[in-house]
């Protein structure tokens, strides 16, 4: 619309300044065929005085009609002596003797009388001559000149619209599919990259260089990756074998405190093992985008496993687990072992961090085109600023890291959630925390 205002302005005073122009100049000629009918009435007035121009007069007009040319020669008293008008027009004039009237006599046809204009002149004897034109034909011609100009800007707006339209349309397709790009590579799809054309513009530049940064980003994050897989994979035999003669090394120890030592370097060892072989996991499954082993899930089975196996570690530190799952099954096309791993690390931060006496609560539904997972705990919660870091690698929210664990549980969780195609999102309980993943539903 901005478009179509300033080109319709624009059309707009070129159209007046032509119409102006135009009706200015149509005027100028106007007055100067009067004024060369003027210099031939003198002329004929100088030698033949007033009988001549009486009879030039007469036979050039008709007292019965009025013509293009206006010629009226009166008495000293403004009786017509000869001429195409009945009366002098008796109407104020310019100082130079130009006079604009209406003129009074029915037209040829019955047309409405219509306007002239005229110069008058003073004579010997106290005649009085009066030269000009009817306006008609210049009136008719700003009339068509106006309509013209009026039908173009019409057609120049209701182009200006189409193009605008057709202009913002293709700029808005453009628009989108960088924005859809964008969004699938936001969702995981890194290897997506935004179509370009062939007509090399602007937004074909735009494309072009936002897929060399992307392919950038995409080799430095790969190269981080292969680096930590690398670490974590040559680093897990050396201490597994560490472990393993850690584990032999307890039975030579007699001492109760040497023996103790011993265990507690092969819980160490035990705690880093974990560490590499989950990240060595998450690994493995950032890098399946299209995994071809999924079949048919039902998570209320998987819900109620997973229930039972951390009730009896509610139930000591006296929380409440309360569990409610559709009666018929929630099908999702997925792994069930993963999607263990999903509820059970859920299930195993909401008892860690959910205090004595608090309520844990999961619930299932299955609906039309998603089945939703919700686990509810009434802990200290997440703050909202730290809701998308805790999905970060070794990330946590105890900056003393104190408390066991090594800031995997969730990045898991939010390597599966994209595995399988859902969302997760964390929201306030109040008190405590609430994560809800949708899963999109298999039907069958």
């Amino acid at each position: 619309m901005s478009y179509v205002s300033v080109f319709t302005l624009s059309v707009l005073m070129l159209m007046g300044f032509i119409y102006l122009h135009t009706f200015s100049y149509m005027a100028q000629q106007t007055d100067s065929t009067i004024e060369s009918e003027i210099n031939g009435l003198k002329e004929s007035y100088r030698h033949d005085g007033i009988p001549g121009l009486t009879q030039l007069i007469a036979n050039r007009v008709s007292p019965e009609s009025v013509g293009s040319v206006i010629l009226v020669l009166v008495d000293p008293r403004l009786n017509v002596v000869v001429g195409n008008l009945e009366r002098w027009p008796n109407v104020p004039g310019t100082p130079d003797g130009w006079l604009n009237f209406k003129l009074d006599q029915k037209q040829p046809g019955g047309e409405t009388p219509r306007w002239a204009r005229a110069r008058r002149f003073r004579l010997a004897e106290g005649f009085f001559l009066l030269v000009g034109r009817d306006l008609h034909d210049l009136e008719m011609s700003r009339k068509a000149i106006a309509r013209t100009l009026t039908w173009a800007l019409v057609i120049a707006a209701v182009m200006a619209l189409v193009g605008g339209l057709a202009i913002t349309r293709r700029l808005l397709s453009r628009i989108e599919m960088i924005n859809q790009t964008s969004h699938e590579i936001i969702n995981g799809d890194l290897a997506r990259r935004i179509p370009t054309g062939s007509t090399g513009d602007d937004f074909d530049q735009l494309s072009t260089n936002l897929n060399q940064m992307l392919d950038r980003i995409e080799e430095l994050m790969e190269g981080v990756r292969r680096i930590s897989d690398n670490i974590a994979h040559d680093l897990r035999t050396p201490l597994a074998r560490l472990r393993n003669h850690l584990d032999e090394l307890k039975s030579d120890f007699k001492n109760a405190d040497d023996a103790e030592l011993v265990e507690q370097a092969i819980q160490e060892a035990d705690g880093l093992l974990a560490t590499f072989n989950a990240l060595l996991r998450i690994a493995r499954i950032e890098s399946e985008r299209q995994p071809d082993y999924l079949v048919d899930v039902d998570l209320s089975q998987v819900i109620r496993d997973a229930a039972d196996l951390y009730e009896p570690l509610a139930e000591e530190k006296s929380q409440t687990l309360e569990v409610a799952v559709p009666g018929t099954q929630a099908l999702v096309q997925g792994d069930r072992g993963l999607l263990s791993q999903v509820v059970a690390n859920i299930l195993d931060n909401a008892v860690k961090y959910t205090p004595p006496e608090g309520t844990i609560r999961v619930n299932l539904s299955n609906g039309p085109l998603s089945v939703s997972l919700m686990i509810a705990d009434s802990g200290s919660g997440i703050a909202v600023g730290e809701r998308e870091k805790v999905f970060q690698r070794f990330y946590r929210l105890e900056s003393s890291r104190s408390s066991p664990g090594n800031g995997l549980g969730l990045s898991l969780v939010a390597a599966v959630v994209s595995l399988h195609h859902a969302k997760i999102r964390l929201e306030d309980n109040r008190p405590g925390l609430r994560v809800v993943i949708d899963f999109p539903k298999r039907h069958g």
